[in-house]
């Protein structure tokens, strides 16, 4: 193939050179690259037959951790299509308010259990339906094809005045990026690359995709096989290792990490949250055939935007004023800048960017005001922003010995277990509940150390365990307080906001 313009083209090139090799497996299925791409082909030609015959715009994903998962998300694309995963695990109406707002043509879904009255046309592929797919004969259809500008996915983020954030990222995005990436870590075939993350988190297409551009074999582990890392590397006998960093906690608390336990691993990526160093000493300790890597980006970015390779020798490695280590410096294609409260560019600050991995702006345009400041760092409007503007990550940095390195938000946007939350959403959906008056969620460590989200109320009338069903309705689990206080009033300081310290210490006295 001369040109990769698409996302699917990555896939394609590698299908047409290693149609023996296996490509992805899942549970007990094993499927090769032909096979694989042969399946894609008889599904992506179901989905336009769904759609009416004309190739659809924008198709969700209504699956997880199946076949069905990625062969469909290959097949949307390969229709031409965008796609736009959704999580059979959110609460109903979560799914049909993004379905909504993306303007779905079409849902794809694994089973009919998940296929919920959407608004929209809905293909179940279930196994059984996959399997009577095998035995079809190859189709000849017209397919449309899409182009380097047109959608590759769309990804919902929490938002901050209770609304899904659908982020559009374009087939030149996802290109440039695996451009930048896809030869960092020696795959090929034989390479075994774990999928740890939900198709809902932009994580997973860099493992979909960099697995796939290699002839690598993509391996996705049971949920609950997330929980026991190393065993889990171990049975599936993984060669690269991508997940947030909250699943090193998970493996110390378990006592797994002793020194030598992963042998397979060649390399270990981390993204999503800050890697904290004793963490990635406990990893390292565990894998030392393993090098070690951090991705930050957000999503936004398409993935990540700045890279930092732990030197393979522990002496080497930097100490850093929080004890993370750094996110390093970013990928040569793009620009950056830090700029501080007074929006001077100085040496610490709010990391802005610009370059090709910057998407074209949120599918709802009003949600870019306040996110892009022009080429002479002035504030934007809500218009779709020109590729000269810069985007506002929100998140604090600061260089240090030529490194970028972390410091945290500049609002109230936080990671927990990689997951990208907006506290105001929360809130928001607190505040809209009948006897609430107020509401207020923090952090606050849990017992392993790793952050956990705590809510506060005021209100006469209010009960938890109401609270907790109102919140499941609206709200996907990983956006669940693990517990909310009733107060009789939220403390509040001398300008009569809500006291958040004082509030930060009352939740934790009485955790």
């Amino acid at each position: 193939m001369s040109e990769l313009r698409t996302v699917y083209d990555w896939f394609a090139r590698s299908a047409a050179a290693h149609s023996d090799v296996t490509a992805l497996e899942v549970g007990t299925a094993h499927l090769t690259y032909g096979e694989l791409h042969d399946l894609v082909e008889r599904l992506a030609a179901r989905l336009v037959a769904a759609a009416g015959g004309s190739p659809p715009r924008r198709v969700g994903l209504l699956a997880a951790r199946s076949v069905t998962a990625y062969a469909g998300y290959l097949a949307v694309l390969r229709a031409g299509a965008a796609v736009v995963p959704l999580s059979p695990e959110y609460p109903a109406a979560r799914t049909a308010q993004i379905v909504t707002a993306a303007g779905l043509d079409l849902v794809l879904a694994e089973s009919t259990d998940s296929a919920l009255d959407l608004g929209v046309s809905v293909l179940v592929a279930d196994p059984g339906e996959l399997a009577a797919l095998a035995g079809t004969p190859s189709p000849e259809m017209p397919y449309r094809q899409a182009g380097p500008d047109d959608l590759a996915y769309v990804i919902f983020t929490s938002g901050s005045t209770g609304t899904p954030k659908g982020v559009p990222i374009t087939h030149r995005n996802i290109c440039a990026y695996l451009e930048l990436v896809a030869g960092r870590y020696d795959i090929g075939p034989g390479c075994r690359l774990s999928q740890t993350f939900e198709l809902t988190f932009d994580g997973s297409v860099h493992d979909l995709f960099v697995a796939w551009a290699g002839g690598g074999t993509l391996v996705v582990p049971e949920r609950s096989q997330l929980l026991s890392p190393v065993k889990t590397v171990n049975s599936l006998r993984l060669t690269h290792w991508f997940s947030v960093p909250a699943l090193i906690s998970f493996a110390s608390l378990l006592g797994t990490l002793v020194p030598g336990s992963m042998p397979t691993l060649r390399w270990s990526i981390f993204g999503g949250e800050p890697l904290t160093l004793r963490a990635a000493r406990e990893w390292r300790h565990a894998a030392p055939n393993s090098r070690l890597e951090v991705l930050y980006g957000p999503t936004e970015l398409t993935i990540s935007c700045t890279a930092y390779r732990l030197p393979d020798d522990m002496t080497n490695w930097p100490r850093t004023p929080n004890g993370t280590a750094p996110i390093g410096s970013s990928y040569p294609v793009l620009d950056l800048l830090l700029l501080d409260e007074e929006g001077r560019q100085g040496h610490s600050g709010e990391l802005c960017v610009r370059g090709p991995l910057r998407f074209s702006g949120y599918l709802d345009p009003a949600h870019n005001a306040g996110r892009f400041l022009t080429d002479d760092l002035q504030p934007a409007g809500d218009g779709p922003p020109p590729e000269q503007y810069w985007y506002r990550t929100g998140d604090r940095v600061a260089v240090q010995d030529g490194h970028l390195v972390h410091l945290g938000r500049t609002d109230h946007q936080v990671k927990i277990r990689g997951h990208r939350i907006e506290l105001g959403e929360i809130e928001a959906a607190l505040r809209g509940q009948p006897e609430v008056r107020d509401a207020v969620v923090v952090t606050l460590p849990a017992a392993d150390g790793e952050l956990e989200l705590q809510a506060a109320v005021s209100g006469s009338g209010c009960t938890t365990d109401r609270l907790f069903a109102a919140l499941g309705d609206q709200l996907p689990p990983y956006m669940l307080p693990r517990r909310i206080t009733v107060l009789e009033q939220l403390p509040l300081n001398a300008n009569g906001k809500v006291d958040r310290r004082a509030l930060l210490a009352e939740l934790g006295d009485s955790g």
